[in-house]
């Protein structure tokens, strides 16, 4: 009976049919299952203890969760498939997901949702495009790629995406800091404090450096609110990522352990911050020759040979017609 099933589904699907009827029905069974998994009901002895525990009535829990509402309230009952069990992989994560400018506390969540769906997504279309594409001449290599190639692209898009994010807001806060620096020391040295210039800095780069002023937003809106300062400022310097905003950090630091003048620190740290930027405007203008030199001989030394060469190889061309003849 099964030569019989496996010779009819060859006759009809080419013969990748077996393939594609295991894997179906693989995909079925996984379909199948996953509600019955993710619908399990928690144990009423450990939902009290978790109430005992936190403290917060189950009203009060309801009202929050209808507040919060959106993607995260969904993802909520998933967060056991959404979120990674080692806490050192929980804090990468979400730490590169910060440096990405992506700071709700659902963040995690969402991006392993985005690799699950867009990995399953396009594994399925993958399936669906051999199955309509197969033909006799079809390789089994051939098939296999055209199946796993789109879901492995589906599961690494969103990590790809997070990685050029990080990127672009480094280079984005790299070029405002100076700019930021020079008018938080013009703030401080008006008789403003530090709080306050930061605030004020904030607001003025916005226009041209979003990034960094959400960063100077959040240290003025975590310093009204009560943190330690110095704990807000190392806060901030981790979630940039940057060599130089880690440096301001510490001169910060530096400068409110041992006493001395904040304006002048600023001060000292804006020219080297100046000086650092003209030096990698610098840098990059020595490098440009050297990458213009394909590009010129590309596009100059093809048209130079047929200028040069071009009538020899026609006279030539015509001599040795003319003899031929």
């Amino acid at each position: 009976m099964f030569d019989t099933l496996s010779q009819l589904m060859t006759d009809t699907l080419g013969p990748f049919g077996p393939l594609f009827l295991i894997g179906g029905l693989g995909f079925l069974l996984i379909i199948g299952v996953i509600p019955f998994v993710l619908n399990q009901k928690e144990d009423p002895l450990t939902k009290l203890k978790k109430q005992q525990q936190s403290g917060v009535h189950l009203d009060d829990q309801m009202a929050l969760r209808k507040s919060h509402g959106g993607m995260g309230q969904k993802l909520e009952k998933y967060k056991g498939f959404l979120e990674p069990a080692d806490k050192e992989e929980y804090s990468a994560i979400q730490l590169k997901l910060l440096q990405a400018g992506y700071p709700g506390k659902n963040a995690v969540r969402t991006y392993h949702f985005a690799q699950f769906a867009l990995g399953i997504g396009l594994l399925v279309a993958g399936l669906l495009y051999g199955f309509l594409v197969n033909d006799a001449e079809t390789t089994t290599q051939r098939t296999i790629l055209t199946i796993i190639v789109p879901g492995a692209v589906g599961y690494m898009a969103p990590k790809y995406w997070v990685t050029r994010r990080v990127e672009a807001r480094k280079e984005e806060i790299v070029n405002g800091f100076p700019d930021a620096l020079d008018m938080m020391l013009v703030c401080v040295e008006a008789g403003q404090s530090l709080d306050q210039s930061i605030m004020r800095v904030a607001g003025e780069i916005r226009a041209g450096y979003p990034a960094l002023a959400d960063e100077f937003q959040i240290v003025s809106h975590e310093v009204k609110a009560g943190k330690d300062r110095m704990q807000v400022l190392r806060d901030m310097g981790e979630r940039c990522g940057v060599t130089d905003v880690a440096s301001f950090v510490t001169v910060l630091i530096q400068s409110a352990s041992f006493g001395t003048s904040i304006a002048e620190a600023l001060r000292i740290y804006a020219g080297e911050m100046r000086d650092k930027r003209v030096m990698r405007a610098e840098e990059k203008a020595n490098t440009l020759p050297t990458k213009m030199t394909l590009a010129t001989m590309l596009l100059t030394v093809p048209p130079l040979l047929i200028i040069l060469i071009g009538p020899a190889v026609y006279e030539v061309y015509k001599t040795l017609k003319n003899v031929s003849l």
